[in-house]
């Protein structure tokens, strides 16, 4: 281990993460016995709360690993403390990754322990911070009128009989931009450097996807919804390695 993993890696940040993230874990559980009293109260029958408290533990564990493989594949280049706190707490996979490359890019650099120094880490860091702090901001502050857009609502309260509604445009024109940002990149470096690897693990990530949806909505298996980003994540790793493999043997 290189002197800049071992100072990312310190035991002092360890403290400091476990720290912020016991104070969150905290909050968990009182919300949670909060929740569970206030149910009781409501004449709510004990058995159903505590089977909802179970699925919903069960049903987060097996989305988690796509979260999991976030903070594996940014502690190689940010360390493991700083990886373990931003996607604990308020960070993104896709903008955590993205975001972080993108840092180091203008840096110059590769997102490389390499090549990396403190001083990259800590702007790296700072540009990740201030731009997902304003989803906090925002919320506090527009939350109220932007739900009333979400569902599609005037602003007299009555609800828009004709037309899709805010929510629906909103998202698909943020997953279109998100993806031709992404495709767009893997072309470009397919055609510039040759790079295929990262085109390909695109192909079959997108593949395996459309595979889980078609089985959702055509074939009524609801139950793979919970599953299919960490599962088509794991494939199309799995499938980059050895596309890897192959293209860099021959």
């Amino acid at each position: 281990m290189n002197n800049y993993l071992q100072i990312a890696n310190a035991g002092k940040l360890y403290l400091i993460v476990g720290l912020v993230l016991a104070f969150v874990v905290g909050f968990c559980i009182f919300f949670l016995i909060r929740s569970y009293r206030a149910g009781i109260s409501m004449g709510m029958d004990k058995k159903i709360l505590r089977r909802a408290i179970t699925s919903s533990a069960t049903f987060t564990a097996i989305p988690s690993i796509s979260t999991l493989l976030g903070v594996l594949a940014l502690a190689g280049s940010l360390g493991v403390p700083v990886a373990w706190l931003r996607l604990s707490v308020i960070g993104n996979l896709q903008y955590e990754a993205t975001v972080a490359q993108i840092a180091a890019e203008g840096l110059g650099k590769t997102l490389d322990s390499a090549v990396l120094n403190m001083s990259d880490l800590v702007t790296i860091l700072l540009i990740m911070t201030i731009g997902i702090i304003w989803s906090c901001v925002f919320t506090a502050l527009f939350l109220k009128p932007y739900t009333k857009k979400l569902a599609g609502k005037k602003n007299d309260g009555s609800v828009k009989k004709h037309g899709p509604s805010f929510s629906s445009i909103a998202m698909v024109a943020m997953f279109i931009a998100l993806c031709s940002a992404f495709i767009g990149n893997y072309v470009a470096d397919f055609i510039v450097y040759g790079a295929e690897v990262p085109i390909l693990t695109a192909i079959v990530s997108a593949i395996v996807m459309a595979i889980f949806e078609y089985l959702i909505k055509k074939k009524g298996h609801k139950g793979l919804e919970s599953f299919s980003l960490a599962l088509s994540m794991v494939i199309a790793m799995a499938a980059s390695v050895g596309f890897a493999q192959f293209f860099g043997g021959m």
